[in-house]
């Protein structure tokens, strides 16, 4: 019985197929063009796209922040906005923190 076992463990005899060959790599490489169309440059597309809203940002604009705030553009600058969000009421945000225009921020915030 455990000669069988140790049988089915040996290495393959000289003549026979010992692995090996392009089929493991075409493998891997269907595989990397697959996470690459379906996950990597969809990825990428949204993130160049979100980067030219970021710097297509300017005073007067309604956005809101990725947690939720809501404000009017006062300030840009290359990295730091500042938002209104009532009468005196301002705080400084890096600009990567904007999620995206508020076009009724009015109609919104009564509700």
């Amino acid at each position: 019985m455990f000669a069988d076992i140790a049988y089915a463990m040996a290495p393959p005899a000289e003549g026979g197929q010992a692995g090996g060959g392009l089929g493991p790599l075409i493998t891997m490489g269907v595989v990397f063009f697959i996470f690459y169309f379906l996950l990597i440059r969809p990825q990428q597309k949204k993130l160049k796209e979100h980067n030219s809203f970021l710097d297509s940002i300017e005073k007067g604009d309604d956005v809101v922040t990725n947690g939720g705030i809501l404000g009017k553009v006062v300030g840009v600058t290359d990295k730091v906005i500042t938002l209104e969000m009532g009468e005196k009421i301002r705080i400084k945000m890096l600009k990567s923190a904007i999620a995206s225009r508020q076009k009724d921020m009015n109609n919104n915030s009564n509700s």
